[in-house]
């Protein structure tokens, strides 16, 4: 069984759902999971973590369906690409939703061909605007929501947890 490593990325997260969030993870990865939260500074009362994994390609799937959908949760999961699996990178929050991209062995988005010629398209025939249809197939709306949130975790510390098979 082949395994890749990832990383959970917890921008903001209300101190009630922490609990939760904790138990969902836990379930994924199929061992008790504690994280270590620190105040989120952007957003009061909220919290943060970073929770490094190792485990089967499809986790990081399986964590962002977990996750999807929690008010007030902004989080990031992104899953490394292995011989037989391309990367992955997933962003949610409460205002857009869950943003999914493969990503290629450097870590770039990659985009399907036909994603490129349907935006373009689709502005031909008097529809949405490429710049904004390739800004949204690279997750640019949810970078620009979640950058404050990735700088404020500057420094965190990361713990590492590995699923037990």
């Amino acid at each position: 069984m082949s395994t890749t490593r990832g990383v959970l990325y917890i921008h903001s997260a209300p101190s009630a759902l922490c609990p939760h969030i904790e138990w969902a993870v836990g379930g994924v990865l199929g061992v008790p999971t504690s994280l270590s939260w620190s105040p989120q500074p952007v957003e009061r009362g909220s919290y943060r973590s970073e929770l490094s994994w190792g485990a089967a390609p499809g986790t990081a799937s399986q964590l962002a369906s977990a996750l999807r959908g929690w008010q007030r949760l902004r989080f990031e999961v992104t899953e490394e690409p292995t011989s037989s699996t391309e990367g992955e990178r997933y962003s949610c929050t409460p205002g857009l939703g869950v943003f999914h991209a493969v990503t290629g062995l450097h870590g770039d988005i990659m985009i399907p061909e036909d994603r490129i010629k349907h935006a373009i398209v689709t502005e031909a025939l008097g529809g949405k605007e490429l710049l904004r249809s390739l800004d949204e197939l690279l997750g640019r709306p949810w970078d620009d929501e979640l950058e404050p949130f990735r700088h404020a975790g500057d420094g965190a510390p990361v713990r590492w947890l590995h699923q037990v098979v």
